[in-house]
């Protein structure tokens, strides 16, 4: 790390007042331009923190950057992770206040939901579908709270991965009995299509996020318990939304899943 306890907690208040505020800001790597990736972690973490202090509960994890495509033009070899908290959550065809954000996005997602402890390193893909409980559609609303949605990587991990509002389907699941990877996803906005694609975009198969996640949380001496709820990466690409829009994720085999933006 090279940053010091003080100016981590001062750029996770920053970041966080900023998300509260729905007020943009600009990348914080613009001010500390010598930040590594541990100090990034660690003004999410202190951003968690803050959060549990105030009485929020946790609500599961996510992944970010889970295309080999995006990946590559990031300069990666990994993709990256944030969490989730209660307050984010919204159910199949309730509404999301626009006002709360900034410049909203959204994307659809495959969801995990475990029944046994995940641990790293090592963990594979056989070991995430023995694992896991069921499968969720699900959107997640993503929110940069960096000016323009311009940032570099150590700035989007330290804004949680931009983090906003998340939407689970109630429609479960069996992992093992679908085939996540040829499993097509339809995200319509008003009733048009806006976007295709299939569970392949996730890392080849969704599951090895999942995998992947445990491995990063491993080399942190952290795992993934039971019962975890694990938004798994973008399907299709982000589509920017607005007050007034109507947006639903179609899940082959999966059913589908609907918020409005009020």
């Amino acid at each position: 790390m090279t940053l010091d306890d003080k100016t981590v907690e001062q750029l996770a208040a920053h970041l966080e007042q900023a998300e509260l505020d729905a007020q943009d800001v600009v990348k914080i790597t613009d001010a500390h331009p010598d930040m590594d990736f541990e100090d990034a972690y660690a003004i999410q973490y202190a951003i968690r923190k803050a959060k549990t202090g105030r009485g929020q509960k946790f609500a599961g994890l996510k992944m970010g950057l889970t295309s080999r495509a995006k990946m590559t033009q990031m300069g990666v070899d990994t993709p990256i992770f944030g969490f989730l908290m209660d307050y984010m959550a919204r159910g199949d065809g309730e509404e999301i206040r626009i006002d709360e954000l900034i410049h909203p996005k959204i994307e659809p997602e495959i969801a995990f939901v475990t029944k046994a402890d995940l641990r790293g390193p090592g963990c594979h893909i056989g070991d995430v579908l023995v694992a896991t409980d069921f499968v969720l559609p699900s959107m997640e609303v993503i929110d940069s709270r960096y000016r323009d949605f311009k940032f570099d990587l150590k700035s989007v991990i330290a804004d949680n991965t931009s983090s906003s509002r998340f939407v689970a389907g109630g429609h479960a699941g069996d992992a093992r009995a679908l085939d996540l990877r040829t499993l097509g996803v339809v995200l319509e906005k008003n009733g048009e299509v806006v976007a295709t694609g299939a569970g392949a975009a996730v890392l080849g198969h969704p599951a090895n996020s999942v995998a992947m996640l445990a491995n990063m949380l491993g080399a942190r001496g952290e795992h993934i318990p039971a019962g975890t709820y694990i938004m798994t990466g973008a399907v299709t690409e982000a589509v920017a939304v607005a007050k007034g829009d109507c947006v639903t994720a179609r899940f082959q085999g999966l059913g589908s899943v609907s918020v409005r933006f009020v």
